[in-house]
């Protein structure tokens, strides 16, 4: 049951049930996809003991339309899918993010494109975590290396998309996601959930949706709670209701990005060892930071000075930060699940001061230590 701590042995998808539940995810809408099918399954039975709704929808489309649902209803809602399900869910994460609908969407990345290799690892969607969805709009990603990660970062999804009132997204992997990990789960006293701000005005007294007086996040009622408000994907005003005012739009759209940026600093999270004095600096997320800090250990006993940045924060990408991490380097080596994502935004937040390298691997098979130290040598 929800709450029952403890040393458990587990799934990265079991613990990312646990951390929603915990976070107090009420409704789950998806669609079964290898490899995040555990996380439904899981959620099928466990939502009911807790008065809570799962269902199963027809496809990724409706089941993201579903969670909008549910969460504009005041539930926390999250659905989870893959490569090819996260492609068919863009156009409705587009319209949670412009309507500021806060949700959470669990991708377990396998390989592709298009059906790809469905059982085997990847790290080919950070960029559509970016930008799959069209036109500006903000974005909030994170991506954990172990299973007791996959917990703690499920429950920050939920609530920096309560506080933001905006989707965010969990990139796990399929190594993560089908992994097993000692994991010790706290009390549920002692997990910090935050809830979305509610209206200060009760209904009928001209209550606005998309209003945030003198803040930059407006508060959100709960349709059936008896506040009246439109919700659309339109460019729209204050109201909430659809406009062509060029002002009111650009109002709206810098907004809606700006409160993300604005928390820049308190979104970023990222770790860092033997970067002082490094000669060389991988910078790594995800399964392949785990053989990326096997590779620098590596190196260090081979005499090498090497050091290793890890991004649990993708989107934003905590540039200043890597700049700063990465200064005293003479080389980076960015290994990625894919033929490169994440090195472009690291090329970007050094602007040329430092030679960045990357390393390529996909073919559904995960970096080795080895590998990374071979390519660490060469650089």
């Amino acid at each position: 049951m929800v709450g029952a701590g403890g040393v458990r042995l587990m799934q990265g998808n079991e613990a990312c049930v646990e951390g929603a539940l915990a976070a107090g995810l009420r409704f789950f809408a998806g669609y079964p996809i290898t490899p995040s099918t555990e996380i439904a399954e899981l959620l099928a039975e466990r939502l009911p003991q807790v008065g809570g709704a799962f269902i199963q929808m027809e496809d990724e489309l409706a089941s993201m339309g579903a969670v909008v649902g549910a969460s504009l209803a005041g539930l926390k809602a999250m659905t989870a899918t893959s490569g090819p399900g996260f492609s068919l869910k863009q156009e409705n994460i587009g319209f949670a993010a412009l309507a500021e609908v806060p949700c959470v969407i669990v991708d377990v990345q396998r390989v592709g494109p298009s059906t790809g290799m469905p059982t085997s690892p990847a790290q080919g969607d950070v960029m559509q975590a970016r930008w799959g969805t069209h036109g500006d709009h903000p974005t909030v990603a994170f991506t954990p290396w172990s299973v007791s990660e996959t917990f703690s970062l499920t429950v920050t999804c939920f609530n920096v998309a309560e506080e933001l009132r905006t989707p965010v997204i969990l990139l796990l992997d399929e190594v993560i996601g089908h992994m097993r990990e000692k994991v010790v789960l706290p009390p549920p006293e002692a997990v910090t959930v935050v809830d979305r701000k509610k209206p200060a005005v009760p209904p009928g007294e001209g209550y606005s949706a998309y209003d945030p007086g003198d803040g930059d996040i407006p508060p959100l009622a709960a349709f059936g709670d008896g506040y009246r408000f439109h919700v659309t994907g339109l460019l729209h005003d204050r109201s909430g209701f659809p406009t062509n005012d060029p002002e009111e739009a650009a109002y709206l759209l810098n907004r809606i990005c700006e409160k993300v940026e604005r928390r820049r600093a308190r979104l970023t999270m990222i770790e860092s060892r033997d970067v002082h004095g490094a000669d060389v600096v991988v910078v790594a997320y995800g399964c392949t930071a785990r053989p990326a800090s096997r590779a620098v250990r590596m190196a260090r006993e081979a005499g090498i000075r090497a050091g290793l940045v890890r991004l649990i924060t993708l989107w934003p990408f905590p540039r200043e930060d890597v700049a700063r991490l990465t200064a005293g380097a003479r080389r980076i080596l960015v290994p990625e699940m894919n033929l490169g994502q994440i090195v472009h935004e690291v090329e970007s937040a050094v602007a040329g001061r430092i030679p960045v390298v990357h390393l390529g691997k996909v073919g559904g098979v995960l970096m080795t230590p080895e590998e990374i130290f071979e390519a660490v040598k060469g650089v």
